[in-house]
């Protein structure tokens, strides 16, 4: 039985629920978990001044539960175990994790994702801004696992990725893929403005658009990746969409960034 995390009322004030993780409390009671601080605001409150808590916590899971749009950094520097979001959450989600898996049914706020280094995250609603990004003054954003968004994100998606995957159903924002230095973006939607500007490595598929590429990507003619039908594979087992119409397709091949070395690439299908 997981431990269940009810949000007793939505707040206008933002919770921040850090530290609340599945390798955190495994090991400790209930009424020690009930007493664990979170932020609210700038207030420290225990944990069940907030949520109704209930079930137990040593298999690893977690399940939070009610309108958790206010409630921010559910998963972030998670290392193992699972955390299911039953609804939408905040910011910060899974931020900096090293390992274990969460899903969200609904949507996650900006930053889903950022500078995360293993695990997966699923969000089977959008995401907003930054997601799997650098945070300010970083020198990498995600730098391994997985991010699954099955809808939209925002801008500046994947900005600064080092590795890693991120997979994205639906469209995303402007600058996507800024400053790669390596990693895979797909996307299976639209691009907006000037993805992948900056990029020094890294690949960015683009499925379903033909989007206006910076004057400083070239053209390398049409090819037909291995690796991408491997990494379509991978995306079907994890059940996110990845028609067999991909595997089998060619792709016109864009070297750039061109200002900062041009070794990354575009990859767009025909």
């Amino acid at each position: 039985m997981p431990l269940k995390l009810t949000l007793r009322a939505p707040s206008p004030i933002p919770i921040e629920v850090a530290g609340i993780v599945p390798d955190v409390v495994r090991d400790v009671t209930l009424a020690q978990i009930e007493r664990l601080s979170v932020l609210h605001g700038n207030e420290q409150l225990p944990l069940a001044e907030l949520f109704n808590v209930r079930g137990d916590a040593s298999d690893e899971q977690i399940e939070f539960v009610g309108d958790m749009a206010g409630v921010h950094h559910v998963g972030a520097r998670m290392q193992s175990g699972a955390i299911h979001v039953t609804g939408n959450t905040g910011r910060h989600l899974g931020s900096r994790m090293t390992g274990g898996e969460i899903t969200v049914d609904g949507d996650a706020d900006d930053w889903a994702g950022a500078e995360m280094h293993d695990g997966l995250i699923r969000i089977r609603g959008n995401a907003g801004h930054h997601a799997g990004a650098a945070y300010p003054g970083s020198e990498a954003g995600m730098t391994g696992g997985i991010l699954l968004i099955h809808r939209s994100a925002g801008d500046q998606t994947a900005h600064t990725m080092r590795r890693g995957l991120i997979a994205v159903g639906g469209n995303v924002g402007d600058f996507a893929g800024i400053n790669m230095i390596a990693g895979s973006l797909f996307v299976s939607g639209t691009c907006g403005l000037r993805p992948a500007a900056g990029m020094r490595r890294g690949t960015l598929v683009i499925f379903n658009d033909r989007p206006a590429l910076l004057p400083t990507f070239r053209s390398g003619g049409r090819c037909q990746p291995l690796f991408l039908s491997i990494y379509l594979g991978k995306l079907a087992a994890l059940d996110f969409p990845a028609p067999d119409e991909w595997r089998r397709a060619s792709y016109e091949i864009f070297h750039g960034d061109m200002l900062t070395g041009g070794r990354g690439e575009i990859l767009v299908r025909f």
